[in-house]
């Protein structure tokens, strides 16, 4: 009886102990749930696919949409990926300032990694390969005295173009098209230094056109693979397979413009390498079979990598900015009327139009910010991916997680800009001019980001698109065909393009 009693009060004190630990155990978790930031808040989707059915069309004006309704932060899931949209300026300046290591690398979707192997300077994780290759760019092809010293190839295409469009006077132009392949020209110069036959050079760039804009194309279509990496071996929507097909044929482009380097720098005997090869191109393959970052060995992969990301980046997302500005000027005939005035005041009227005076064209490079403002290129930047865990206000944006900045709620936030439907140019003008800059120092105005992965092809960007621009104004009366209006709808991409192609008139002044 003793024994029994015995074993009864043993086992109530194990099960009060227990009782106590486990009482004890859930005041300590709660503390500390409470000591840690909750995730932010956001809409709930389906089992396993979360709210990828509920997704739109134009993802900008949706993600804006639901920032109205959970706030300047808030998450939501994209099939297994854990997604985090900011539409806040304080918390992205956290973003891109603050925690700029944190926030360095990118969440590449698949289509980005058949492309480029995950070598180019885009999507490549932060780290001593990725600041080789891009200070190796920024010193060789953006600086200034190389932008300079390559002015005569951007002279010559612009050149070309008004060739090109004095044979069509009157008649329809698809004005996309036309910056796109200028660009094209202008980018394969600066990279292969001139040297290959323009015949030749012009029979490869017309290829290469489309090529590229069916990669930029897939680079921002929906993929399934990209919300559930498991099932990424199976490429169930066939965008890898399609985007190894594309690779194939820019890999044969560039092989011939490679061929035709290699052979130009055999020809150069024992001269320096310096004296050599002034152009990119040559460059690159100087530093074939070398080590970069961290044992890295920067072989022809990574050199392919590197200039589909610069002819791509620049060639298409140029034509589509230039292609935006030309439609907001016929849209607004007044303002096209103080650009033209502008130019005619700097250049005159019957001077040809030089690179040389785009730094003295103010209203111009108004009009350029303004457009920038309503039709950001990039209207959600490219995908940040973080580190590691990291508190933004007061939620947890954990690791791994893909933070998209929507940068097109912000330019359109009322708190943020006066009447901001408006096309306005005015407000760049004066003290606004260097407070709203290209390169991101201020968080309300970010069209290429900021902060270490901010787009390091801004310097070559920003001399063309004003250029071209100022050519185009300068030389033309521009109209629209006989019966056609401004169309202003937007394709959303990685690239913010229009719906419809601008089709417009030149006509002799």
């Amino acid at each position: 009886m003793e024994y029994e009693l015995g074993l009864a009060a043993l086992t109530f004190f194990f099960l009060l102990a227990s009782l106590f630990c486990y009482s004890w155990i859930v005041v300590l978790g709660n503390s500390k749930i409470r000591t840690e930031p909750p995730l932010p808040p956001g809409p709930y989707g389906l089992p396993i696919l979360g709210y990828l059915p509920f997704l739109k069309h134009n993802l900008h004006h949706q993600f804006t949409q639901l920032s109205h309704k959970y706030g300047p932060i808030y998450r939501l899931w994209l099939g297994s990926k854990l997604c985090v949209v900011v539409s806040s300026p304080s918390l992205i300046k956290q973003i891109v300032r603050d925690h700029d290591s944190t926030f360095a690398n990118r969440d590449p979707p698949v289509a980005a990694l058949v492309a480029t192997g995950g070598y180019d300077i885009v999507w490549t994780a932060n780290g001593p390969y990725w600041r080789d290759i891009r200070k190796l760019f920024v010193r060789e092809m953006m600086s200034n005295t190389n932008l300079q010293a390559s002015n005569v190839f951007r002279t010559e295409e612009v050149r070309k173009l008004i060739g090109n469009l004095d044979t069509q006077i009157g008649s329809p132009v698809q004005i996309g098209e036309l910056i796109f392949l200028t660009e094209l020209h202008v980018l394969m110069s600066l990279l292969w230094g001139g040297e290959m036959d323009p015949t030749e050079r012009s029979r490869l760039g017309d290829k290469f056109r489309v090529h590229i804009s069916k990669l930029v194309d897939l680079l921002g279509k929906p993929n399934v693979s990209d919300f559930f990496p498991v099932l990424a071996r199976f490429d169930l929507q066939g965008i890898a397979k399609e985007m190894r097909g594309v690779v194939v044929e820019v890999e044969r482009i560039l092989d011939c413009f490679i061929d035709a380097k290699v052979k130009s720098m055999a020809a150069g005997g024992g001269m320096e390498g310096e004296e050599r090869s002034k152009d990119f191109m040559g460059i690159l393959l100087e530093l074939k079979d070398k080590q970069l970052g961290e044992g890295s060995t920067f072989g022809l992969t990574q050199i392919k990598a590197i200039l589909v990301d610069i002819v791509a980046g620049g060639s298409d997302t140029t034509a589509t900015m230039v292609e935006w500005v030309m439609t907001e000027l016929l849209h607004n005939p007044s303002i096209m009327q103080k650009v033209q005035q502008e130019v005619t005041n700097v250049v005159g009227a019957n001077n040809v139009v030089e690179e040389s005076h785009v730094s003295k064209l103010h209203y111009l490079e108004a009009v350029v910010k303004e457009t920038f403002r309503l039709h950001p290129p990039l209207p959600l930047l490219v995908p940040r991916y973080p580190s590691e865990s990291c508190t933004i206000g007061e939620h947890t944006i954990p690791k791994g997680s893909r933070v998209f900045l929507n940068m097109w709620s912000i330019h359109m936030d009322p708190h943020a800009w006066e009447n901001p439907l408006q096309f306005r140019p005015e407000r760049f003008l004066n003290d606004n001019s260097e407070k709203f800059d290209f390169i991101g120092n201020n968080v309300e105005y970010l069209p290429f980001g900021s902060g270490r992965r901010v787009c390091p092809g801004i310097p070559l960007a920003e001399k063309m698109v004003m250029y071209l621009l100022e050519t185009l104004v300068h030389t033309y009366e521009w109209g629209l065909p006989e019966g056609q209006k401004i169309d202003l709808s937007e394709k959303f991409g990685i690239v913010m393009r229009k719906e419809t192609p601008l089709i417009a008139v030149p006509y002799h002044k």
